[in-house]
């Protein structure tokens, strides 16, 4: 997928609502996980991505700064974001846990 012309996300669309589901590209364009969800938002936001597995079963929540993502629309209108992690340095990080 050419990422040059999508349209970036201002900071009024990072919003749990518009990011939850995005999916995951690594600068290869690779697809590399889910967005699940995210806490805080902002440069302090923490992005909880689901990693691994096949079609969703087996997959493991990881958690990166928010910042690290670039999010942007397809020509459909979809969300997505670029990463500079790989699959293999996102499956090899700490199981995320939300605190309960």
């Amino acid at each position: 997928m050419d990422h040059t012309n999508h349209v970036r996300l201002d900071a009024a669309e990072l919003t749990p609502a518009v990011l939850e589901g995005a999916t995951i590209y690594d600068a290869a364009d690779n697809e590399v996980g889910t967005l699940d969800h995210v806490h805080g938002m902002g440069a302090g936001g923490t992005a909880v991505i689901d990693v691994g597995g096949f079609l969703g079963i087996g997959t493991k929540p990881v958690a990166v700064p928010l910042g690290d993502l670039d999010f942007m629309r397809d020509e459909d209108g979809d969300v997505h974001a670029v990463t500079t992690w790989t699959k293999d340095q996102l499956e090899a990080m700490p199981e995320h846990h939300d605190a309960e």
